[in-house]
């Protein structure tokens, strides 16, 4: 066998398994279970969706959340409205004297092991 040979055969090795390979699952995706078939997108909705909450355990460290894909942190503005407060699952946005708090998929439902 030739080094041209080999070298093909290991090619069409190569792109035959990445042909095959399984997508990756979107970790932040909500289970099946939320409402909608698996495989398809969440339904469109006017309002914002909080993806996403990071908190440093220090007192006084960073907070930043993600709402539909965009980063911001505790003061920053998102479309007009100022990000007031943020908890582990919650963010309270502020646009004149309206308030709009969005929740983590799931976090109304409250802790799984039920304390």
């Amino acid at each position: 066998m030739t080094l041209r040979t080999l070298f093909a055969t290991a090619t069409l090795a190569a792109l035959h398994a990445s042909a095959h390979a399984q997508s990756l699952q979107d970790p932040t995706r909500p289970p099946a279970q939320a409402g909608w078939p698996s495989g398809t997108e969440a339904p469109a909705s006017s309002n914002p969706q909080l993806q996403s909450v990071l908190i440093a355990s220090r007192p006084g460290g960073r907070r930043v959340a993600v709402i539909d894909g965009e980063t911001v942190r505790l003061g920053d503005t998102f479309r007009g409205a100022r990000v007031a407060r943020m908890t582990q699952t919650e963010v309270e946005l502020v646009r004149g004297r309206e308030r709009q708090v969005l929740k983590l998929y799931g976090a109304e439902a409250g802790p799984a092991d039920g304390r």
